[in-house]
Parts: structure tokens; C-alpha cells; sequence
């Protein structure tokens, strides 16, 4: 029997992934299952904060003590989750607020000091780089955009024969719109990006991950189980931005963290789909949580390998 194989027959096994994002904090724990030669991970515990990171950073250039203090806090709900669930290996990385924030490794020194929780602030090529590993994984031999919308940042990617030809980050997310703080010329950058690395020649498909776009599909008419179309996706932002922020919280029961930042959000998707001339979204439930835990279980099984 291989490491690899030990490593997977551990039913017992547990491994958690934290996402410190411009909008909220997630953190996954998954139990490591086998079926034979595939590997998958079965989620056993989610929880989401709505820490607003991305408020303070695009707005003063840093974290405030008031988001400090609570992050550390929520650091420390996480520690004792991955202690009692008996959590084996986990990783926390954070995204764009707390890389361009100019006290965030110094508050990322602070929460470790405090939890234990080393945080790792990735750039957008290393998180683009986790989120594609997971989102390959859905994709055929078609020409595919993936689109990935954050808090303070989009990152797009180009598949086609499901290899990966060109990638870029852009400083466009649905707080950074919310707050009005996109970067100068950012939008002309991502369109002429899709207009000189996606064939238009052949059909192009959009997959679409993020928090926001996975509320939309929720919501929208589908084409299957994973799929919708960009008329959907335009009539339901017009929809929804149809409505207050008080009624989007109390009639269309959106939370209140997701009601304002959604419209944003779901403009990014359909300006990158339109200049794609992309007509259809596939929405796997994915994200960067899913890239983390691969990683943390393929670290893990290199770890007990050495020994």
C-alpha cells in the first residue's frame, strides 16, 4: 500500500481550508474520502464572516484596529473549530485587501502571535493558480474564460483542451466597485485582455465562480445543473437591482453583506462574458477554499511520504 493510499483510507481524516477575502472569511473542513483510485473531499463544516476587509483597505490603505480585532477574534473561532473537529493539516490564506492593505503582513504577524494561524496573503497568480487546479477538473475540450469575481479583485483565465493559455489578475471587485475605488483604466485593461487572448473564431464558454455568481445561478432559470445563460445573468441583475437594499434583504431574503455588493459583482460577469461573446456560464461550486484544501492534502500526503 502507498502513502498515497494510507493517506486516503484514513476515514478519519480531516483537513480545512481558510479564505480571508476582501468581503468575508470562510473556513472549510473536509473529510478525505476514497473510492478506489479517486480522491474526494466531503465538506463537514462551513462557516462564513462578513468582515468587509476590502471597506477599510480601499478606502484608508490599511486595516483599522476595529477590523483587526475582529478578524483576530474570528481567527480564533476558527482555531477552536479545527481543534475540536481534530483537523490533521489546514492552510489560511488571504486575498486582495490584506495583500495591497499597508499593515498586512503586520497584522498577519499579530494573528499568529495570538492564534497559532500562519496566514499566507497570495498574490493573484497563486490565487488564481488554486482556483484553476479545482475548476480544470470541470471542464472539456472547449474553449473556456474563466471568470473569478472577488471583493477587490477579478482574475481571468483561458482555457482551451483544458490547458491553461493565458491567465491575468484585475484590480475590479464587487466592494472595490461598491466603494467606488476601482483602479483608473482597469476596465479598458480586462476588456482588451479577453479581446486579444480569446478566439472568436470558435465558441466561447464562461465559468464563473465567486460567492455572488453563485447566488445569481441560484436564482436564474438554468440551462442544466450547472449551466445558465447571459440573458439570465442580465435579467436578474436588473432585477434585483430593482430593488432597495432594505427590500433586497427582506424580500428577496439576500444577506445583508451579499445585497449591496451583487449588482457589482454580476456587471463584472456580464461586461467579461459580453466581450468574450460568451452566451452561456457554467457555475461549479467551487472556489478558493476547494484549491486550498487540494493543496493542503497534497502536502500532507508528500509530508508522510518523507517519513
Amino acid at each position: 500500500m502507498t502513502v498515497f493510499d494510507k493517506v486516503s483510507n484514513d476515514k478519519k481524516l480531516k483537513i480545512a481550508a481558510i479564505d480571508i477575502g476582501s468581503n468575508a472569511a470562510r473556513m472549510q473542513i473536509s473529510t478525505v474520502l476514497h473510492d478506489e483510485e479517486v480522491v474526494s473531499f466531503k465538506k463537514v463544516e462551513y462557516v462564513r464572516f462578513p468582515l468587509r476587509l476590502g471597506h477599510d483597505v480601499f478606502t484608508f490603505g490599511a486595516l483599522t484596529p476595529e477590523s483587526i480585532d475582529r478578524t483576530t477574534k474570528l481567527m480564533q473561532v476558527y482555531k477552536l473549530l479545527i481543534e475540536l473537529h481534530e483537523v490533521e493539516a489546514y492552510m489560511a490564506c488571504a486575498t486582495s485587501a490584506m495583500r495591497e492593505s499597508g499593515n498586512g503582513h503586520e497584522v498577519a504577524g499579530h494573528i499568529k502571535a495570538v492564534t497559532g494561524i500562519p496566514i499566507h496573503i497570495i498574490d493573484g497568480q497563486k490565487e488564481a493558480e488554486l482556483i484553476n487546479n479545482v475548476v480544470v477538473q470541470a471542464l472539456d475540450d472547449r474553449q473556456f474564460l474563466h471568470i473569478d469575481v472577488g471583493g477587490g479583485s477579478t482574475e481571468l483565465n483561458l482555457y482551451i483542451n483544458r490547458q491553461k493559455i493565458n491567465s491575468k489578475s484585475f484590480k475590479i471587485g464587487s466592494v472595490r466597485l461598491l466603494e467606488g475605488k476601482e483602479t483608473k483604466g482597469a476596465w479598458k485593461k480586462m476588456e482588451s485582455w479577453i479581446e486579444e487572448n480569446v478566439d472568436q473564431s470558435r465558441e466561447v464558454i464562461a465559468v464563473g465562480t465567486g460567492g455572488n455568481i453563485s447566488k445569481l445561478f441560484n436564482l436564474v432559470s438554468k440551462l442544466s445543473e450547472t449551466s445558465t445563460t447571459l440573458a439570465e445573468i442580465k435579467r436578474m441583475k436588473e432585477y434585483i437591482a430593482g430593488f432597495t437594499l432594505d427590500d433586497r434583504i427582506n424580500k428577496l431574503r439576500l444577506n445583508a453583506d451579499r445585497a449591496d455588493v451583487i449588482v457589482p459583482a454580476a456587471e463584472i460577469y456580464i461586461c467579461a462574458m459580453e466581450w468574450a461573446g460568451a452566451q452561456q456560464i457554467v457555475v461549479p461550486d467551487l472556489g478558493l477554499k476547494d484549491g486550498i484544501i487540494q493543496l493542503v492534502y497534497e502536502q500532507l500526503c508528500k509530508r508522510k511520504k518523507r517519513k
